[in-house]
């Protein structure tokens, strides 16, 4: 019985945890190129703003985030899961924009953080009112 609950937990985990590992690595990888717009469709660079992509790319970690929060961990966490979610990401930022630093030909900008957090908030507020509690 203990072996099943165990084995549960790990699926949860599993579940809710990876995508958000994912996603964050995906954003780190990108930030290690030099050049990361030669990774991205043209037409987003001319049409929309760098603060722009900045915030939607963190809304989406920020709606993971919340969702593992939620629902792949228990008791207090759990319950303050939006706060968790966004300070989560909003740190995520900050090392992302310290890794930026040491990166040729990138550099690292305190707006650019802030429109992570941005995001953030947007994206996990958004997850939490598109589903119930």
């Amino acid at each position: 019985m203990r072996h099943a609950a165990r084995q549960g937990v790990m699926i949860q985990a599993f579940w809710y945890w990876v995508p958000v590992t994912l996603y964050a690595g995906t954003i780190f990888y990108l930030s290690s190129q030099s050049h990361p717009e030669e990774q991205l469709p043209l037409f987003l660079l001319k049409e929309v703003s760098d603060k722009v992509l900045h915030a939607v790319e963190y809304a989406g970690l920020g709606g993971l985030c919340y969702r593992a929060f939620r629902w792949g961990v228990s008791g207090p966490v759990a319950s303050h899961a939006l706060l968790f979610a966004i300070v989560t990401v909003s740190l995520y930022g900050i090392t992302d924009e310290v890794h930026q630093l040491f990166v040729p030909f990138r550099e690292s900008d305190w707006q650019d953080w802030l429109a992570d957090t941005a995001g953030a908030v947007i994206g996990a507020v958004s997850w939490r009112s598109l589903r119930s509690e």
